[in-house]
């Protein structure tokens, strides 16, 4: 007898959501005062730095590993992140110095691949496939809105003496939100007694899809412009006289700009099904956005283009993960990994680059301008693969 299957269950992409959000709080807790933790713990500002680099280090190593956990015990296994961002929150608590604060962030980053590639899962297990998209959206933007509130602590705890406060706020966030999340997966997904595990391993399901393969290649590069921008921004328009605290209020903007593109852009784009011609405009509006920083770096020019570059390039991430839980089914897990550890990778590949030109402000915007529009031609070639996946899904 089949089984009855009952509407969306969106409480759970709610508690996703702040699981998301939670991850990224704790990667990016000391982004915003780095000299002042450097001080109070008596480390250099490189080391503080290492506590945010381990994030996406263990993400390479851990991303298919993490994905094929879900693709096999799926609630568990986000469970499980979510429990071990919350106990590494708290064991930043335990004691006052470098030590637990590394300890803390390592349990955390080993947490994060496991939350983070459960992005389009979440959405298959548990909201009817016309509601898929609008979920990928809202799970990405909440990721990014993380980023935002770990700015903002940031802005509010400010001193040495508080940032033992503003570590207890981010426990406190993690926990409920870990329980907020075990509460709503307390019962079985609607969708997931129709989802079958891959009759093959399913690394080789996903990176056997040559779409899959090509989404991964794009990812590099968009993953890596976003970074590298959020890396060395202040740096790279100080000497145009953009001051630490505008650029830091410049990053903000922009990552605010990318939740509210996040949240809105994909929705319609899948609906318009121009999800190819989205990922042009993206990528082009981005390299012409670089090149204006080279050409003219100011305080206006920093807030116009990176702003810009924050609300069409950030939601360039739902739209590939949309994609990728469209194609790959019960794989999801395995597949989302493989973006994210390309992303990541891209990441940390265009941020040494661009750190190694962090000198010649024009030729390090110039260098991720040329990045973005090497990705152009790959964007424009998914048309007829997005098409035909389409056609596929409809039959």
């Amino acid at each position: 007898m089949a089984r009855v299957v009952t509407g969306s269950r969106w409480t759970a992409i709610a508690g996703y959501a702040l699981v998301g959000a939670a991850t990224q709080l704790v990667w990016l807790n000391f982004a915003g005062v780095t000299t002042v933790a450097a001080a109070r713990y008596g480390v250099s500002e490189s080391a503080i730095g290492w506590l945010a680099q381990v994030f996406p280090l263990l993400y390479v190593v851990l991303a298919i590993p993490c994905g094929l956990i879900l693709d096999r015990w799926f609630r568990a296994g986000l469970i499980a992140g979510a429990v071990l961002t919350a106990l590494g929150a708290c064991v930043r608590l335990i004691g006052d110095d470098f030590g637990w604060l590394l300890a803390g962030q390592i349990i955390a980053s080993i947490a994060q691949p496991l939350v983070l590639n459960a992005v389009t899962g979440i959405t298959g297990h548990y909201l009817a496939e016309k509601d898929r998209p609008t979920g990928i959206a809202v799970g990405t933007a909440s990721i990014f809105f993380g980023m935002v509130i770990a700015f903002l602590l940031s802005a509010v705890f400010t001193t040495a003496s508080s940032l033992s406060t503003m570590l207890a706020v981010t426990a406190v966030f993690c926990v409920v939100a870990a329980l907020l999340l075990i509460v709503a997966l307390r019962k079985q997904g609607p969708f997931e007694m129709g989802r079958h595990r891959p009759d093959r391993g399913a690394l080789r399901v996903a990176w056997g899809d040559p779409l899959i393969r090509r989404l991964c290649v794009l990812a590099i590069f968009p993953f890596g412009v976003f970074v590298a921008m959020s890396t060395f921004a202040q740096a790279l328009l100080e000497p145009a006289g953009v001051s630490g605290g505008t650029a830091s209020t410049i990053l903000l903007v922009n990552v605010i700009a990318g939740v509210l593109g996040c949240a809105v852009i994909p929705i319609l784009v899948v609906r318009r099904r121009a999800e190819s011609a989205l990922l042009v405009v993206s990528l082009s509006c981005t390299a012409a956005a670089c090149v204006l920083l080279a050409l003219a770096p100011g305080v206006e020019t920093g807030f116009a283009a990176i702003t810009l570059i924050g609300f069409l390039l950030l939601p360039a991430l739902p739209i590939v993960l949309e994609l990728v839980e469209r194609r790959t089914g019960e794989a999801e897990g395995t597949a989302a990994g493989l973006i994210w550890m390309a992303g990541n990778l891209g990441g940390l590949l265009v941020a040494v680059v661009v750190g190694l030109l962090v000198d010649h402000p024009s030729a390090a915007f110039l260098v991720m301008a040329a990045i973005a529009l090497i990705a152009v031609p790959g964007a424009r070639a998914l048309r007829r693969p997005i098409a035909e996946l389409r056609s596929l899904s409809q039959s």
